[in-house]
């Protein structure tokens, strides 16, 4: 009788087990793209409230530049597998989801809310330059943005006062922002930010200067964090002068946190990301390559994260052109693996939404919706 011995059985099967093998690793695949001839979607903001549900933010603008930008909500119940565009009345910027039904926008003017899983939004209050909405529960809020400008509401978003340990840092209003807000518990939340005054040396934009004969270093400003530990009762401000700035800030109840720091100016790295140990305060480099361009990142319990970047097309990191997207995730914060993308993915901004380690998407400004999948 004839008998396959065991290296040749591996031999014959090995190809078909690689690829199995490969089915297998997490990557991501386009999930939603809007195509149309007349206008493009920019997506400026993505959440998963569920594994179920999900609501993107953004506007359709005119190729032709006809007209002004038209605001639109997407909305899922099914995991992204189909989505419904709603027509809005301005154009959201960021979102806050507190379960399935509830949840909040900022616009250019103004807080809204949703009850119904963003299918219909009402005007709660004009507040103008908000960049970011922290809810702790239905009535327990905060507003952060430019202007030096930080909020609280206990109603659910129909009143906002002003949180005065924002105004203590000694910075001009004008060129300070409030950037994001993570909470790692109830009671323990971050706000950073600080303060970006305009160069006086006129530079010219890398597009306009291919050889970057005339680019700018960069150099450190005035960067502000305020601190509280009583679920937003009070707030401890502090101030240190770094390289950079503080675009994004995750925490994790298992006391670690992420932030990502952006370069507008040359530097060794277009961006870097940092781990930060929460018990004691320590924060070391946990990720920067001179071809990625960090748009967002996400911190999941137990050390794992991804991070969004894109890979410039050229050798200016901050040409106004989308690169390819690239997305990455460690279970250390120590070391990187890069996932396959659908290589149709093109950006300027990626940003991430992940509900936990099997749910996890993401949106570019270029009208895409990504899912990683396994499959």
């Amino acid at each position: 009788m004839f008998r396959l011995s065991a290296f040749a059985l591996l031999l014959a099967l090995g190809p078909l087990y690689a690829a199995a093998l490969a089915a297998q690793t997490p990557h991501w695949k386009q999930q939603y793209f809007y195509d149309n001839n007349q206008d493009d979607l920019a997506i400026n903001d993505l959440k998963f409230s569920s594994a179920q549900r999900g609501i993107a933010i953004g506007f359709l603008a005119d190729r032709e530049n006809k007209g002004k930008p038209k605001p639109v909500t997407l909305v899922t119940s099914d995991g992204g597998t189909h989505w419904t565009m709603i027509p809005g009345k301005e154009i959201g910027l960021s979102l806050f989801l507190l379960d399935d039904s509830v949840g909040w926008m900022a616009t250019p003017k103004a807080i809204w809310q949703t009850v119904e899983g963003g299918r219909t939004w009402t005007k709660l209050k004009e507040l103008k330059d908000i960049r970011q909405l922290y809810f702790l529960n239905r009535e327990h809020g905060f507003a952060i943005g430019d202007a030096k400008s930080v909020y609280q509401t206990e109603d659910g978003g129909k009143t906002w006062t002003e949180v005065e340990a924002a105004k203590k840092p000694k910075s001009n209003p004008e060129y300070t922002s409030y950037n994001t807000i993570d909470f790692a518990d109830a009671k323990n939340g971050i706000i950073a930010g600080g303060s970006y005054p305009p160069r006086r040396d006129n530079p010219v934009p890398d597009w306009l200067d291919p050889a970057h004969t005339q680019r700018q270093r960069e150099w450190p400003t005035l960067s502000i964090l305020l601190e509280t530990r009583d679920g937003g009762k009070t707030w401890s401000p502090s101030t240190a002068p770094l390289l950079g700035r503080v675009a994004r800030l995750c925490l994790s109840p298992d006391g670690w946190g992420l932030s990502l720091f952006a370069f507008e100016y040359a530097f060794e790295w277009p961006s870097e990301v940092y781990a930060i140990n929460m018990k004691d305060g320590k924060s070391v480099v946990s990720f920067h390559a001179k071809d990625r361009v960090v748009t967002d990142i996400a911190l999941l319990p137990g050390k794992n994260a991804f991070i969004a970047a894109i890979e410039p097309p050229g050798k200016a990191p901050n040409l106004p052109i989308p690169g390819k997207v690239k997305m990455l995730r460690t279970e250390d914060l120590k070391k990187w693996q890069e996932m396959d993308v659908d290589y149709r993915a093109v950006a300027t901004r990626v940003i991430l939404a992940p509900v936990d380690l099997q749910h996890v998407w993401a949106a570019t400004d270029t009208g895409m919706i990504l899912q990683m999948v396994t499959q």
